[in-house]
């Protein structure tokens, strides 16, 4: 078992590729076909136990679809564009090199960095026993698959379904790029500067001022320095240069309020404002968070505030208190919402529906430009806050400042924090095909179920999809400008030249050729006039469009193998791919051709320690699964497994939730492995003699009916394992099956079947019909066990199958098929009779064991004076009283076997002799009584057999062997 991790299953492995066993189950199996499709993983850095789980899934779908007659071709692929990659390639080249690059060779090392990781983490995949076409992944960075999906973008320009626009998007200003809402992370323990600020009122609306009036305000005190104040909050101070209005929800109430300073203070929070306008709702909270007396003076809607004018606190310019929508609430802050279109979702939406321009004085690289006036070349994510509230604090409008925790998303690559920035980008309007894209989730089984709540919440209500990159290293956006009027070509004729050109030559012709050979030849006259765009595709775009550049899902291509379907019939990933992957392939998918690419989509959580927590290097708790396979440096410390313990784990947990990995549940699958292997060990180990042929044709097998009771009854139980495992894998619930698998090898087989046959395996004649059947059964029992663990532990399945002692047809467990179970097999009604004396079996050993305790040592002890070794060294005394109906069936039962030699019960109880009825023992060493059923245990009568170790009365009857009993003599002759 050491030499099996590091020696025996790249043996394995290699019978496997010199047979090409995968290749051809999955092109020649004569049942349908079945379409696993990967999702790519990212071609960067090791492989991790998250990796692990994720693909010893897919193979040990993919495995049992081809045990069962399923054409199951697995194309493995990367996703190999992108931001990580290209800094990894920038961050190895010293500063003189990076300033000598071109966006051509950037891409070039890239290419040739994206190659390398693919090639590292292939070797991981196939050591980890993954079955697949290895050389013929796909990768997104192929011709073939780029040309695919530049097809995709064009549908869907075509198709209405791709604009141009400036609007607000998530911009990380480490990457210098935009986001989509898939590439970000809200990591805990986030805070903000939240302040809490007055803007001055300069102008009322004539109703409003006329109320003031009334109220004891008038409209000069209102509107003169020092006066009425409208009060906003904002954890993002630095986007308040840009500020263009203050939004409120025309529905709620809100309340003009006296300001009044704390007890002994001539100035405070609110020096610059003598009345504030807050949420009616919110009023009192507001007095204890800012330390005010806020006594209301007029009660009025929102819809009254309409049309007051007010000054930006740090610029010179005034603006307008508009009507938001129903995104301003009472949950938080001041009701009124600070608006900077070019800095919001929805400050854009209400700036738009005002006609407000879309100011964003910062630049990519999140610095405040001309714009922000006195704050420019300050920097949004390091000095601008500070500076901003520092001019807000000497303003006298600042009314608090404290840090806030919630939700901010970060750049899931630089694990850098975003922000909002209006910029010129590309996106898929969503819009467009929303209700088309809900009737497709409806469409699909989602595994498990709650994952279709989840897609459809977000596809429900997500914005439009902003696609387009500023980067060098991925597939271009197709566009030409018009370098006077900046005007767009995008047209059939543009998109279809571009594809044919990127088909033969790759996306780099995109960066090679000038204008004149990248437009089609209608063009050819103009085209000093235009020029090629610089943005480049989400790499969300690139994987969500694998269905089309793998599958064949577009009009007319094919699938890069004829077993590839479209749709697939399973997708399989991470619970986080809800709002990726499995959410930019359907969208893509539907924009096209109005279906999901995808039948079914199973889900899987993430990987754990065993505490619970996030595997991290800075805690010490990440498990290498290199090391778990391969072993470590200290092999003491971190011994080499093997690939199957790492599988075996895969198929142990409920992955459905996040799942646990560590040192302690290792050692656990270990000590599990070892012993469904030496279950398999001992089968093989007896099984050295036996030819499975029928006697009539020469062979040992024995036919079912004439087998013995407890043999049915083992047959029986590995039909019920067999239906058993079937129904989980078909269901995708693996941890049953590890469970029913480690029941079946300790219980049924070793602690039962294996335990009681003993006698018979070694004991009996070589060719006696005692062992012949037992050896019958172990040849049915390891044949099937072998099929039924071969997805999971396939390296140790192929080693049973590759040690089976006998000639058989198949050069491989995988080609016999999925287990079967003869419906001759399938006797439920054995179960009851044995259930009762399995019972009974437990009552008289914990009456054995505590005879032992009394006196014995070991198996081969003769015990003390008051105590057992061995439990041959036993007789047992049976009484069955008025409530023990259901042992005295199951006994009859026995009885009446045809096999008494076999079907024996002081064979079953492993004792030397039983009594039933009768007068009990002179010498009582243990008895008990149960539900009806009295048990006494004494010392064996007679000597005990040298051979089989039985105490009877015949020993020294037979000269030749003085020391056997009659029956080992007789085995021996």
């Amino acid at each position: 078992m050491r030499a099996n991790a590091k020696q025996r299953e790249p043996e394995i492995q290699a019978f496997w590729a010199e047979t090409q066993l995968y290749e051809r189950l999955s092109r020649n199996n004569p049942g349908e076909t079945f379409t696993l499709h990967d999702g790519p993983p990212y071609a960067n850095g090791a492989l991790h136990v998250g990796h692990a789980l994720n693909k010893i899934l897919k193979d040990i779908i993919n495995k049992t679809a081809l045990l069962q007659g399923r054409r199951a071709r697995f194309i493995p692929g990367w996703d190999c564009h992108g931001l990580p990659i290209e800094l990894k390639v920038l961050q190895a080249l010293s500063s003189a090199e990076r300033a000598a690059l071109t966006p051509l060779s950037l891409r070039q090392k890239a290419h040739a960095y994206a190659l390398e990781q693919v090639e590292g983490q292939k070797r991981g995949f196939q050591r980890w026993g993954i079955w697949a076409d290895w050389q013929q992944p796909y990768l997104t960075l192929q011709k073939s698959y780029e040309a695919a999906q530049i097809r995709v973008f064009g549908q869907m320009v075509l198709a209405g379904h791709i604009y141009r626009g400036l609007k607000p998007v998530h911009w990380s200003p480490s990457s210098r790029t935009a986001l989509a809402e898939a590439e970000l992370d809200y990591p805990e323990g986030h805070t903000s500067p939240s302040a809490y600020v007055a803007f001055p009122v300069v102008e009322l609306p004539p109703s409003l001022a006329a109320h003031l009036s009334e109220a004891g305000l008038a409209a000069e005190a209102a509107t003169a320095p020092g006066g009425l104040a409208v009060a906003i909050w904002t954890t993002t101070p630095w986007t308040l240069p840009a500020n263009l209005a203050v939004s409120v929800n025309g529905r709620l109430d809100y309340t003009v309020c006296a300001v009044s300073q704390p007890a002994g203070e001539a100035s405070g929070p609110a020096a610059g404002a003598s009345h504030l306008v807050v949420a009616s709702a919110l009023r009192e909270q507001l007095e204890t968070s800012l330390g005010l007396g806020l006594a209301p003076l007029l009660q009025l809607k929102g819809a009254e505030l309409e049309g007051v004018r007010y000054r930006h606190p740090l610029l010179e310019r005034t603006s307008p208190v508009l009507l938001g929508g129903d995104y301003i609430t009472t949950e938080a802050g001041t009701g009124l919402v600070h608006t900077a279109p070019g800095h919001g979702v929805d400050d854009f939406n209400t700036g738009r529906k005002y006609g407000l321009p879309v100011l964003c004085p910062v630049d990519e690289a999140g610095t405040l430009t001309a714009e922000a006036g006195p704050f420019a070349g300050t920097n949004v994510l390091k000095d601008a806050n500070p500076a901003i509230l520092a001019a807000l604090e000497q303003s006298g409008l600042l009314l608090k400042q404290e840090r806030y925790a919630h939700r901010y998303p970060y750049d899931w690559r630089t694990k850098k924090p975003t922000i909002f920035r209006a910029t010129e980008q590309w996106f898929a309007s969503v819009e467009g095909f929303r209700s088309q894209a809900l009737e497709a989730i409806a469409a699909v089984e989602w595994l498990p179920a709650s994952g279709r709540n989840r897609i459809e919440a977000m596809v429900g209500e997500r914005g439009d999809w902003c696609i387009s990159r500023q980067r060098t290293w991925g597939v271009p956006i197709p566009v030409f400008f018009h370098r006077q009027r900046g005007d767009v070509l995008l047209n059939a004729d543009t998109l279809a030249h571009i594809e044919a050109l990127i088909a033969e030559h790759g996306a780099d012709a995109w960066w090679q050729r000038d204008e004149a050979e990248l437009l089609p030849p209608a063009y050819a006259a103009e085209a000093a006039e235009w020029r090629k765009g610089t943005d480049t595709m989400d790499v969300w775009f690139d994987s969500g469009s694998s269905w089309a550049g793998v599958l064949g899902g577009l009009d007319g291509s094919q699938a890069r193998a004829p077993e590839l379907t479209y749709p697939a019939d399973l997708y399989l990933e991470g619970s986080d791919q809800h709002r990726g992957w499995f959410q930019s392939s359907l969208l893509t998918s539907v924009a096209v051709n109005g279906t999901a690419p995808y039948r079914r989509v199973l889900t899987h959580g993430f990987t754990l320690d065993e505490k619970g927590r996030k595997m991290s290097k800075s805690l010490g708790n990440v498990v290498d699964p290199t090391v778990l396979v391969e072993g470590g440096r200290n092999e003491k410390q971190e011994p080499a497994y093997g690939a199957d313990v790492l599988r075996l784990w895969v198929s142990s947990v409920d992955y459905s939730a996040d799942v646990p990995l560590g040192p302690g549940i290792v050692k656990q699958l270990a000590d599990v492995y070892r012993k469904v292997r030496n279950t398999a060990r001992y089968l093989l180990g007896n099984l050295h003699d036996f030819d499975p042929r029928p006697a009539t044709a020469g062979g040992d097998a024995v036919a079912y009916d004439a087998l013995p009771l407890l043999d049915r009854w083992m047959l029986q139980r590995t039909a019920s394992l067999i239906d058993a495992v079937t129904a989980d894998f078909e269901r995708f619930e693996f941890y049953r099956f590890f469970q029913a698998l480690q029941n079946f090898c300790v219980v049924d087989l070793s602690n039962v079947y294996l335990d009681i046959a003993k006698d018979r395996l070694y004991v009996s004649a070589a060719g006696s019909f005692r062992r012949r059947s037992c050896q019958t059964v172990l040849s049915l029992v390891v044949e099937r066990l072998a099929g039924l663990i071969a997805p999971v532990l396939c390296h140790m399945a192929e080693d049973i199958w590759q040690n089976l002692p006998y000639a058989v047809a198949e050069a491989s467990v995988f080609e016999r098929g999925w287990p079967t179970a003869p419906a001759s097999w399938r006797q439920p009604a054995l179960e009851e009779p044995m259930d009762q004396i399995l019972a009974l079996r437990a009552l008289v050993n914990r009456q054995l064991e505590s005879c032992r305790k009394q006196g014995g040592k070991g198996p081969e002890s003769k015990g003390g004076a008051d105590g057992l070794g061995a439990s041959l060294e036993a007789q047992v005394h049976l009484e069955l009283g008025s409530d023990a109906a259901p042992l005295r069936q199951a006994l009859a039962w026995l009885e009446a076997s045809p096999c008494p030699e076999v079907d024996n019960l002081a064979d079953w109880l492993l004792v030397s002799s039983l009594q039933r009825g009768g007068s009990p023992f002179d010498t009582v060493l243990a008895a008990d009584q149960e539900q009806g059923i009295s048990v006494a245990i004494a010392r064996a009568e007679g000597q005990k057999c040298e051979r089989c170790w039985h105490y009877t009365q015949d020993i020294g009857q037979y000269s030749a062997h003085p020391s056997l009993c009659g029956r080992c003599v007789t085995a021996l002759s």
